[in-house]
């Protein structure tokens, strides 16, 4: 599988992203696809997880209720909606996939990386 994050730029506090992954690989629709970023200096974070489906998704507390994930099989993408963003957003946001179908929510269960996008948000 290979991936490609794409949709990052400059925005500011309280303004809105929207990332794309594009997948290439056939068992994509197979597996569930997560989201990490990370900051300078900082340890990658994981931010959530969609399942095969795009029937059940899981967040990290810090962007609970203001990230959103789905995804179209169809098109082999997974899109990362990111609202009321602040500056401790700002990171290299990346998109994954992982061995199995419904661990969206571990970490661990990733395993195929796409190159990362930047994301700045301004104060």
């Amino acid at each position: 599988v290979q991936l490609q994050a794409s949709g990052g730029g400059l925005v500011q506090a309280g303004g809105s992203l929207r990332l794309s992954c594009a997948a290439s690989g056939r068992t994509f629709s197979r597996h569930a696809v997560g989201w990490f970023r990370q900051a300078p200096g900082k340890e990658r974070e994981f931010i959530g997880g969609i399942d095969w489906s795009g029937g059940s998704a899981s967040f990290a507390d810090s962007v609970k209720g203001r990230f959103t994930i789905s995804r179209d099989n169809a098109k082999s993408t997974v899109i990362l909606q990111m609202n009321s963003l602040k500056t401790e957003d700002t990171a290299v946001y990346y998109c994954a996939v992982s061995l199995f179908a419904s661990q969206y929510a571990n970490p661990r269960s990733y395993i195929y990386w796409g190159q990362g996008t930047q994301v700045t948000v301004s104060s």
